[in-house]
């Protein structure tokens, strides 16, 4: 506990991949679909990607930088404090950092594990995201 973990690897995150989850999400404000119009009418002079989409790719992170052994299983439980400080523009890489904040007996068995996780977009100073994953194990 207290050790962060990362950063992993950079990952490309493409307008195919903002499109793909507008489609599944339904969220398909122009400012992450319409590239033409980002150009001109978004601050950011590109489409971006959702926040939400940044957040679902903590859990590769998760994947990629934490080993969990010794569980018979692990549950998501929620999210705490999630915040985006700086946008993730079409093209441009982000990878992840994790700690864990928080370690809790719950009872029955069960374990409570908080983790901040930080997403960097390369050459950024700012995160893209800084979320609390509350997640629940169970031993073996």
């Amino acid at each position: 506990m207290g050790e962060t973990v990362g950063p992993g690897e950079w990952r490309e995150v493409t307008q195919a991949d903002i499109d793909a989850f507008a489609e599944l999400s339904g969220d398909d404000q122009w400012i992450h679909v319409d590239v033409e119009r980002a150009k001109t009418e978004s601050p950011f002079g590109t489409t971006i990607a959702h926040g939400n989409l940044t957040l679902s790719l903590t859990d590769g992170i998760r994947l990629d930088l934490m080993k969990s052994t010794g569980f018979k299983l692990g549950v998501n439980y929620g999210w705490n404090k999630v915040r985006f400080p700086a946008p993730v523009p079409a093209g441009s890489s982000i990878r992840g950092s994790a700690e864990v904040v928080e370690v809790e007996d719950v009872g029955g068995g069960w374990w409570q594990v908080v983790t901040r996780f930080t997403v960097e977009v390369e050459g950024n100073e700012k995160p893209a995201c800084v979320a609390d994953s509350v997640g629940r194990v169970l031993p073996e």
